[in-house]
């Protein structure tokens, strides 16, 4: 269903407003992995939940208990838990999305506050910590609702949200929470979902939107090496004792080379060949090398190849070295010998790669690597965190719904993605309610999550908010028609005939008798009686978008074997 002019009205004049309230976010320093912001965090969620109440949503702040961090005992952020809507005639969309941040420091190389958003009225970025990841895209869904609520328009569908101020920091006490929450059945809050959204990655440039059905897993470590009982004067103890920091640094450099390859044999054994379909998709991709070395802010791609990039980035595990714990790293010199050091390094998982399946190899490795040193210090291998990848259906309504509304608000078809970071929250909703999940990216590839000066475009996060409009509407209107959409009743079923030919009705009807697609006896009632209900002012022969249309809108189980 077209969106109504008076949406995109309202959009244009109260953009500024919609940016403020992103300033108010980012202002609020909510790191969740510093236990110097915890509170900061909480503060977040409450904000957060305030906001959603003046909404109209009703919500619930999830108690996710305590975990240990730092040396302290730290209550964990809570969950946020909301819902608007339960006609039982409308589809129910989850939305999820986390209100927690990467640290960040002036110091780090940010050109300005990054907890001030700033506008840049010439590049038309909005730049702040949080602005793209995850903050904006959650304030785009609350943009849309305070869009419907002040025009006075329903929204097109049930919604839930469920945000959490830990995904930075392991998502810790989340799976939990949304299984006890499913376990309730019609008593819980997720109760009725048929789909579920998520705006928390990246296109894969600048140019094209992109809907993304995969992510990899994550399972990440810290090695930690002991020796002298303190610091030590490397003029007096130099080539005398085992310095951990050179163990350290030697072990790390078994992991992985320079090429990107991993060493750690096993792992990627594990990984299945592509295929020449698999080969096809990456092909016809969007992107090339340019796109990625502008993102990264420099020619340092590994490969000139465009398949052999996005192939490392979407289907391949990937291990990269964080940082180091426990050396000296201030400005100037200090000939120290530090007594104990860390290291961590995270890796990428892919289908059927889980951290329960690499953990062991690791340590194995690990393990070999260090006697192989003679060393007399001691290593201890910590696993901090991880989750599995995910793989999701394309054809789905869920996907058709919002390839729909791209094309609607950006003219363009999107790139269908496989995404290189982890949100191990994605396999839990998808496992736990038996759904569908999209991720629906806001930003873009050069938005710098997680690095200095982070961004989100200003067109990315107004277009931003048409888009989820659009994708709500279409999952119950199906796609935009210049004709407009009418509506239907038939049998209890909710139905909306765009403006078709008999032809294309009937072309659905043999489709039916052909046993190609699948529809109830009253659905295919709905489709004879639209044809007589309707004017035949659609020029164009589009039988499969006219299928498609009506499969999404008779609310009715179908299988899309004509894909």
């Amino acid at each position: 269903m077209p969106a109504p002019a008076s949406f995109s009205n309202y959009i244009d004049t109260h953009a500024d407003a919609f940016i403020k309230r992103l300033g108010d976010a980012v202002a609020i320093q909510s790191i969740s992995s510093d236990a110097r912001r915890r509170q900061d965090v909480i503060v977040m969620g409450n904000w957060l939940n305030g906001q959603l109440n003046e909404l109209g949503v009703e919500t619930k702040l999830v108690d996710l208990g305590t975990h240990e961090m730092q040396g302290q005992t730290l209550q964990l952020p809570p969950a946020i838990i909301g819902r608007l809507g339960s006609d039982p005639a409308k589809k129910t969309v989850l939305i999820y999305g986390h209100y927690d941040v990467q640290p960040a420091l002036k110091s780090d190389g940010w050109k300005t506050d990054p907890f001030t958003l700033v506008v840049d009225e010439d590049s038309g970025r909005l730049i702040g910590r949080g602005s793209t990841d995850d903050k904006g895209p959650i304030l785009g869904w609350l943009n849309v609702l305070e869009a419907h609520k002040n025009l006075g328009i329903a929204m097109p569908v049930n919604v839930r949200f469920c945000f959490e101020g830990m995904e930075e920091n392991g998502s810790e006490g989340l799976d939990e929470c949304i299984q006890e929450e499913v376990k309730k059945g019609k008593d819980g809050w997720f109760d009725g979902v048929d789909c579920v959204c998520i705006s928390d990655n990246y296109w894969l440039n600048t140019r094209t939107p992109a809907l993304t059905y995969g992510l990899r897993g994550i399972a990440y470590f810290n090695i930690k090496i002991t020796g002298p009982g303190q610091d030590l004067h490397s003029g007096l103890f130099g080539r005398t004792v085992h310095e951990p920091m050179t163990d350290l640094i030697k072990l790390m450099s078994r992991l992985v080379d320079h090429n990107g390859d991993i060493l750690i044999p096993g792992i990627d054994d594990m990984v299945p060949p592509h295929d020449e379909e698999e080969l096809k998709l990456y092909q016809k991709m969007d992107y090339t090398i340019d796109d990625i070395e502008e993102a990264a802010g420099g020619k340092v791609a590994l490969s000139s190849e465009k398949t052999t990039v996005l192939m490392g980035r979407m289907r391949q595990p990937s291990l990269s070295l964080h940082g180091i714990e426990g050396a000296f790293s201030a400005v100037g010199a200090k000939t120290v010998i530090p007594a104990k050091v860390g290291g961590k390094f995270s890796i990428r998982l892919v289908p059927p790669q889980t951290p329960e399946k690499i953990i062991p190899l690791v340590n194995a490795c690990l393990e070999a690597e260090f006697a192989k040193f003679n060393s007399k210090n001691k290593m201890e291998i910590e696993y901090l965190h991880g989750g599995k990848p995910w793989v999701a259906d394309v054809r789905h309504w869920n996907f058709e719904a919002a390839k729909k509304a791209i094309e609607a608000v950006y003219k363009k078809t999107p790139d269908y993605t496989r995404e290189g970071g982890s949100i191990p929250v994605t396999l839990t909703f998808a496992e736990s309610l038996g759904v569908n999940v999209l991720l629906l990216p806001m930003g873009r590839a050069d938005d710098g999550a997680h690095s200095t000066n982070e961004k989100l475009d200003r067109s990315n996060f107004i277009e931003g908010v048409s888009g989820l409009i659009r994708k709500t509407s279409m999952i119950i209107y199906g796609p935009i028609i210049d004709e407009g959409p009418r509506y239907l009743l038939v049998r209890g079923w909710r139905c909306c005939m765009t403006q078709v030919t008999e032809e294309e009705a009937l072309q659905l009807l043999y489709l039916v008798n052909l046993r190609r697609i699948w529809l109830p006896s009253h659905g295919i009632t709905a489709a004879i009686l639209g044809v007589m209900k309707v004017s035949a002012k659609c020029a164009d022969f589009r039988s499969f978008a006219f299928v498609y249309n009506f499969l999404d809108l008779v609310n009715a189980p179908a299988l899309p074997t004509m894909r």
